[in-house]
């Protein structure tokens, strides 16, 4: 046994825990014959550093895995890093800028070398920051989404979606950033908020017989409208349908289409259409029998007005930015008399998350994915229950969203990931192949090819990560060595459809199979106010901050304690501090422990035992692991961190620890019982806060005697139900009831914490003498009272009521019972003023409705408080007689 230092510190144990685990291969020890448990990580950035929603994510994870490794299970967690393309791109090329040096300046070979050099010096941080949490990962087989293996992997899928007709090129629009010169994920698409304008226009018919009016939120498209769309229901536009509108500036002559996207009740039912930079607009022109191929495009890369493939964009207009074209376009619209009034309105704004630019829709070639396809095996998979998400109020959105599932753009006009294999020949056919040769074979000899410069998103290769990073395709067995489809993925609800679906798709598509059991979806992490953190809003917490002022295990244990299924997190650092303070406490119930001459149990099964008291804790031990093991069985981490947590604190160390305090000092019988009880019920408990709180529950196991094991490899607790004893539970439950209740008196009676009072029992069963009889000497001490024979004096007493029995105190002499009756009067005529006030307050219509929902809130909670404490001091006057 180590003598513990009389202060917890967190930051002296942590990192020597942590080094000690993974030096020794503790997060994936040697369990050849067990039975196989997986989880795969979701890799985050290369670029990355550790942030709440991390935090949140990983602690899951590692609850799960922690508790199956203490199951006995082979439990294996998948860990690596996503090489993240827009972003690490950007890393790199802002480093070069600092050297005044830009990406095209030193050639694509160059600067993908830079990349992997800055990878080996600074990709790193967040795995090091995931250590700092307690993440047992299995750093040994860390993967890397560009590393060779998962590369292979890549190719090959692509390669064999592409044979199966499944992967395709194809000119549509996307979301175009502009400033970085690529498509990009709905996912790194941000809306804002904006203050805009609405133009309205008036289009000439090209016969002369009238107008149709228009508006828009992005006048400079018009220079690439191709139809006017109305509603055909619409009877004011019937007539026109088919008719032909000459646009200003341009003079192109575009019809009016009939299509049930123009709305009459939005502004005049009619809609100008370009469908080469709207994506309503793309559909609307397909469907009026316009190819993509023959959409006009009016902007370059880099957002700047082109020429029309029509040629008849003015040549003022060319080569302008899209706003300045903007204003330029205003000004010949106004010039034309064409332009009917202007409106202010907020508009909904893509942006580029990285970027800070707005999103263009911009109609270009790319690779896609037939998503439609590849969506069925899995929409049957969670419809089946072979895939459960958990909550499973997430059905309903993802049946919406993969039923209406879009193609999927996979292609990236960036120069870090994974270049496509795809080549060109110079007439434009493509040939898709892993490898050059292949390639070349397909398209004969003497035929120049050219490589595809494009590489693919990152979410393409992200969605193989469940069996990419077992080893397929090299690995012989299809079912990976039992560890395919992983037992659960733990997701934040917001990548559900750019990963977790994508990972279902492409997973039954190659492996026959789901990619894991269960999809368990956790909220968000939000500020204190129930606000999104961002970091222009300032309201974002660190969780090294945390981890450095309260340690990881209180964060950890917060994280556990407040994920409840299918709600956000509020952050609350005063409920992180709480969580400090419950390691304290249990930091020192092991140095009370220690000072009493427990030590580590020689046991796995409960003692023998024969005293009431030692019986109960077994029988709350026992409940305790019952309540863990169902909670954790559904996912409920919160259910499972309160049933410890309420477990360790009020049962064991509130009470139990004081109930034994008389047979541990000498006085009592069962001395030799109760040390083996105690040592046992709390290794009990650290092997199961192990995975909630790994570093101080490793601390404490070794500190409390000689082991041939670490924590982190002991067995998880049976829930034996041969240990409950029905009748000491009761026994004991009664004796904390009644011991709360007379302390409870005491304090609101004002009597002096030293004043012995004796204790008289009225209409007592049998059974409660004889435990008053065998309880008397930790009555005596908890409660401060000593058992007396007969009638207590009439008057001047207070009571306690517990089951049948009365319990009297005689106050007479210990406290002025006229001054305290006064004091409690005075004390509920306050209490009973602030609840009516309060009470008022609530009932007004008003206050209800208007004031902000905090305030509305704190006047329910001030309500209760003190209707709960006038009820309460009305009792204790009443206990007065």
């Amino acid at each position: 046994m180590t003598e513990l230092p009389k202060t917890f510190d967190p930051a002296a144990i942590e990192a020597r825990w942590y080094a000690h685990w993974e030096q020794e291969g503790l997060f994936r020890p040697e369990r050849p014959q067990a039975e196989p448990w997986t989880i795969v990580n979701p890799p985050p950035n290369v670029t990355g550093s550790l942030h709440i929603g991390h935090a949140l994510d990983n602690t899951l994870q590692d609850i799960l895995t922690r508790h199956a490794r203490l199951k006995g299970k082979d439990a294996l967690w998948v860990v690596g890093t996503d090489h993240a393309g827009i972003a690490t791109q950007m890393v790199v090329e802002r480093n070069l800028a600092q050297q005044g040096v830009k990406r095209t300046d030193i050639g694509r070979d160059d600067f993908v070398a830079r990349i992997w050099d800055w990878k080996a010096e600074s990709g790193g941080q967040i795995t090091r920051q995931l250590r700092r949490l307690g993440c047992s990962m299995d750093w040994a087989n860390e993967r890397f989404t560009m590393d060779e293996g998962f590369s292979r992997a890549v190719l090959k899928v692509f390669v064999e979606l592409h044979r199966q007709g499944l992967l395709y090129r194809d000119k549509r629009l996307v979301n175009w950033d502009a400033g970085l010169g690529t498509a990009i994920s709905d996912l790194e698409v941000e809306t804002r908020e904006v203050q805009g304008k609405f133009w309205h226009l008036t289009y000439p018919l090209a016969d002369g017989s009238g107008t149709i009016s228009v508006a828009t939120t992005r006048p400079e498209t018009m220079l690439a409208d191709m139809a006017v769309a109305v509603n055909p229901d619409d009877p004011r536009y019937t007539a026109l349908i088919g008719a032909q509108v000459r646009l200003p500036i341009t003079g192109r002559l575009i019809p009016i289409v009939a299509d049930e996207h123009a709305d009459p009740e939005l502004g005049s039912g009619a809609v100008k259409i370009t469908p080469g930079h709207d994506f309503n607009d793309f559909e609307v022109g397909r469907r009026a029998g316009i190819e993509a191929r023959d959409m006009l495009n009016m902007l370059d890369a880099k957002a700047r007005i082109c020429q029309t493939a029509d040629g008849l964009v003015p040549e003022a207009l060319i080569g302008l930015d899209r706003f300045e074209a903007r204003q330029a376009v205003i000004a010949l619209l106004e010039e034309a008399g064409v332009l009917e009034r202007v409106e202010d309105r907020v508009i909904q704004t893509p942006y580029g998350d990285r970027s800070g630019v707005v999103i263009e829709p911009w109609l270009t070639d790319q690779w896609y994915v037939d998503a439609k396809t590849l969506a069925q095996p899995a929409i049957e998979a969670v419809r089946s229950g072979a895939i459960k998400l958990v909550p499973a109020s997430w059905e309903k959105t993802f049946f919406n969203w993969m039923e209406n599932i879009q193609p999927w753009c996979v292609s990236r006009q960036l120069w870090w990931g994974h270049q496509i294999p795809a080549w060109f020949a110079e007439d434009g056919r493509a040939f898709v192949a892993e490898t050059e040769e292949e390639a070349q074979a397909q398209a004969g000899a003497g035929v120049v090819l050219t490589r595809d410069p494009d590489v693919l998103d990152t979410w393409f290769s992200s969605a193989l990560w469940p069996f990419a990073t077992l080893g397929w395709p090299d690995a012989a067995d299809p079912t990976l060595g039992g560890r395919y489809p992983n037992d659960v993925l733990v997701s934040g609800f917001d990548i559900l459809f750019f990963w977790d679906a994508r990972m279902m798709m492409q997973g039954m598509q190659f492996m026959k199979d789901v990619p894991f059991r269960t999809l368990y979806l956790h909220g968000l992490v939000r500020a204190a106010d129930g606000s999104k953190m961002s970091k222009s809003k300032g309201n974002t917490v660190d969780p090294l901050g945390l981890i450095d002022q309260y340690g990881a295990d209180a964060l950890r244990f917060f994280m556990a304690a407040m994920e409840s299924q299918g709600r956000d997190i509020k952050m609350d650092e005063r409920r992180v501090e709480g969580y400090r303070n419950f390691a304290t406490k249990l930091w020192n119930a092991a140095r009370f422990a220690q000072a009493n001459g427990i030590g580590a149990s020689a046991t796995l099964d409960a003692p023998v035992a024969t005293l009431a008291v030692n019986k109960w804790i077994i029988a709350e031990t026992v409940k305790t692991v019952q309540a863990v093991d169902l909670a954790l069985a559904d996912y409920r981490f919160d259910g499972a961190a309160n049933a410890i947590y309420q477990f360790v604190w009020s049962r064991f160390c509130d009470w139990y620890l004081e109930l034994i305090k008389p047979v541990l000092q000498g006085g009592e019988a069962g001395g030799e019982e109760t040390r083996a009880v105690a040592g046992w019920v709390l290794d009990q408990i650290l092997v199961l806060l192990h995975p909630f709180m790994p570093f101080i529950t490793e601390e404490l196991w070794h500190a409390m005697g000689s082991r041939d094991h670490d924590l982190i490899v002991a067995q998880w607790p049976m829930a034996d139900a041969r240990a409950l004893d029905p009748e000491a539970e009761r026994e004991i439950d009664w004796l904390i009831r009644l011991v709360g209740d007379i302390r409870a008196a005491r304090t609101e009676l004002n009597v002096p914490p030293g004043a012995r009072l004796p204790l008289h029992v009225r209409d007592a069963h049998d059974d409660t003498l004889a435990r008053l009889d065998r309880q008397a000497s930790v009555l005596a001490r908890l409660a401060r009272v000593d058992r007396a024979e007969g009638d207590a004096a009439s008057g001047g007493a207070a009571q306690v009521v517990v089951d049948e029995a009365t319990f009297i105190l005689p106050l007479e002499g210990v406290i002025d019972l006229d001054a305290e009756r006064a004091r409690l009067t005075k004390a509920i005529a306050a209490a009973e003023k602030e609840r009516d006030a309060l009470g008022a307050r609530l009932g007004n219509a008003s206050f209800v409705e208007r004031a902000k929902p905090e305030a509305v809130d704190k006047a329910r909670a001030d309500h209760a408080d003190k209707m709960a404490e006038a009820a309460r001091l009305h009792a204790a006057l009443g206990r007065l007689g």
